[in-house]
């Protein structure tokens, strides 16, 4: 699976576009002042591996999300491919997280039940899809004019920026998938190259092919 492919089968599953595509589709990477300073310490790191772990967590089948580093795999991707907008809005939505955490919890995001952890990210999945629903109606109803000045002022506008639980499941599902225990582990996967087969059977409840 290469680059291209990996991304589009994520779009497909989140059925919408990822943030920081282009630039690791170009191999180009950004360059901040953030970056230079260090955007996560080893902590933040530690606290997306859980989670990631929360959103893809290890089945009887397969590992969770931390087997694969997902939080080193976000730092890396945030650093390289995001721009300082989208960086912004990723490094606070950290604390964010676990501010809410605080609040439905009053305990830090880390020290939560699995059960707990769950209904949490599942109350900040749908906080996030309200808010791009939002976002689309009103898109919807600019016009032709409209459209196009958000267009040339794209990354400048905040009222268009993504959620910050959006990116985090972007990563966590990019970052699985398209590693080692993900693709080996979770999906079925065949070296390649390998004999081709036109046609092959299918049984309700196997896993999708990594390559």
């Amino acid at each position: 699976m290469n680059r291209r492919e990996a991304l589009s089968s994520v779009a497909l599953l989140l059925g919408g576009t990822i943030i920081g595509a282009d630039v690791f589709l170009s191999g180009c990477k950004t360059t901040t002042k953030k970056e230079k300073e260090g955007l996560f310490s080893k902590g933040d790191v530690a606290f997306l591996d859980e989670v990631g772990d929360t959103i893809l967590p290890a089945t009887a089948s397969s590992p969770g999300a931390k087997e694969a580093k997902i939080g080193q795999f976000m730092k890396t991707i945030v650093t390289d491919c995001y721009n300082e907008n989208d960086q912004n809005i990723f490094t606070s939505g950290i604390k964010k997280l676990n501010q809410a955490s605080k609040k439905k919890f009053d305990q830090d995001f880390v020290n939560l039940t699995a059960g707990q952890k769950h209904e949490l990210l599942v109350s900040l999945d749908k906080e996030a899809k309200d808010y791009q629903d939002a976002i689309s109606k009103r898109n919807s109803a600019l016009t032709a004019a409209q459209k196009q000045e958000r267009k040339l002022k794209a990354n400048k506008d905040a009222d268009d920026s993504p959620h910050y639980f959006t990116m985090m499941k972007q990563l966590t599902l990019w970052g699985y998938f398209t590693s080692e225990p993900g693709a080996t582990k979770a999906l079925r996967y065949v070296a390649v190259p390998g004999r081709y087969q036109g046609c092959i059977p299918y049984k309700k409840g196997d896993k999708a092919w990594a390559t």
